[in-house]
């Protein structure tokens, strides 16, 4: 059975940075394009970045592009979100996702298997 697990979330003051983890087993990990995907209180989820199986492409949204980093680590099956220059508008839960395949995407029905989310809260 795959599992995600999500770690790194806390509160931070805009400005910060924050580096989100997220630790995968159950299936070949290397195998398989991960993404992140955020939510906000009475907000739709919003899809945040991907990185493809092999770490070579990765997709931003624009809203966290130049901020955001995305990577991943196949040798320890995690995959790592680096968020820099954080502001109050980034406060969400925050959940890892794995694809279906090893093709990069920017679109959540891509991913069928999700973690629990972490909080990531940023003060003004």
């Amino acid at each position: 059975q795959v599992q995600l697990v999500e770690s790194g979330g806390g509160l931070v003051q805009a400005g910060g940075s924050l580096r989100l983890s997220c630790a995968a087993s159950g299936r070949t990990f290397s195998r398989y394009a991960m993404g992140w995907v955020r939510q906000a209180p009475g907000k739709e989820r919003e899809f945040v970045s991907a990185i493809s199986a092999t770490g070579t492409g990765t997709y931003y949204d624009d809203s966290v592009k130049g901020r955001f980093t995305i990577s991943r680590d196949n040798a320890k099956n995690t995959v790592y979100l680096q968020m820099n220059s954080l502001k109050p508008e980034d406060t969400a839960v925050y959940y890892c996702a794995s694809g279906r395949g090893d093709i990069l995407s920017g679109t959540a029905p891509w991913y069928d298997y999700w973690g629990q989310g972490t909080q990531v809260t940023v003060s003004s």
